[in-house]
């Protein structure tokens, strides 16, 4: 039986660099942490290594299809899969950016909406069973959902919604945002909200797929939300820690091998959101 592996993405710094902190104390079997830069990333390793912690270093740039093509490889040549995938790396502008609205929707989209879904379209067939998948995305996404038209809302609400129609909206709002209709056609002002709305829609169905299609090996996938914490993207303002932050993140990565859920679900502090 190979070894079991954990894997963090964005994982050089705040809640990520947390996250493989915890998961190196009380997971069984070896934790790698990522980021784009190969420095930075060592640099964070080394930190942990000066805490009697073990993580290993693996390059991962969500941007970058390749290098999520080469982080499969080695997993599966050298675990056979993955045990565990917590989807962290994600972006946000700050509220004083003056870049303009559609640019900001763009690149926010990019990262945390395609970037996430790219390492699902990649990772998720390597979920061994019993595997555990965290994406994380933001109680801003809920916020921006309230915020949509009536009509946007039963779209994202829909228990049929397909993969394929969620792609098409989140390129249309980065249209609209483009374009500046963005509000006349439904959308919040919100780049950040929608993206992470999407990632939290996108959980649910690939949930609902890996029930469907691999039942029997029992992956348990969840989005969740941190909470607003002291970070460099949340900034210093943030009532919480990254330590706290990363709680609920852990305790859906580490959920029993026996349990049946939370599954397809949006969980801050531990508990299940109302979408």
């Amino acid at each position: 039986m190979s070894k079991r592996v954990a894997v963090v993405s964005g994982s050089n710094k705040g809640i990520g660099l947390e996250v493989v902190r915890v998961l190196c104390r009380l997971f069984d079997g070896d934790v790698f942490l990522t980021a784009r830069d190969t420095g930075r990333g060592q640099q964070a390793v080394q930190r942990l290594h000066q805490e009697q912690l073990k993580p290993h270093f693996h390059q991962l740039d969500i941007d970058d299809l390749q290098s999520i093509r080469n982080l499969r490889a080695f997993m599966l040549e050298k675990y056979g899969g993955i045990d565990v995938l917590v989807n962290n790396a994600g972006i946000a502008f700050k509220v004083a950016d003056t870049t303009p609205f559609g640019n900001q929707a763009e690149v926010t989209m990019a990262t945390n909406f395609f970037g996430t879904r790219d390492m699902c379209t990649e990772l998720l067939p390597i979920i061994k069973p019993h595997g555990r998948v965290v994406n994380v995305s933001s109680m801003a996404g809920t916020g921006a959902l309230h915020k949509c038209s009536p009509e946007l809302q039963k779209k994202f609400r829909s228990s049929t919604i397909t993969e394929e129609e969620l792609v098409e909206l989140m390129k249309k709002f980065v249209e609209d945002a483009k374009n500046g209709v963005h509000p006349q056609q439904g959308w919040p002002s919100h780049a950040y909200g929608v993206t992470k709305l999407g990632v939290t829609v996108l959980s649910k169905i690939h949930a609902r797929r890996l029930s469907k299609e691999r039942a029997a090996d029992k992956i348990l996938l969840n989005a969740c939300c941190p909470g607003w914490v002291k970070t460099d993207m949340a900034g210093p303002n943030a009532p919480g820690t990254a330590e706290e932050g990363a709680v609920t993140l852990v305790y859906l990565a580490l959920l029993p091998e026996g349990a049946e859920g939370p599954h397809g679900e949006l969980v801050k502090d531990k508990t299940v959101q109302e979408w």
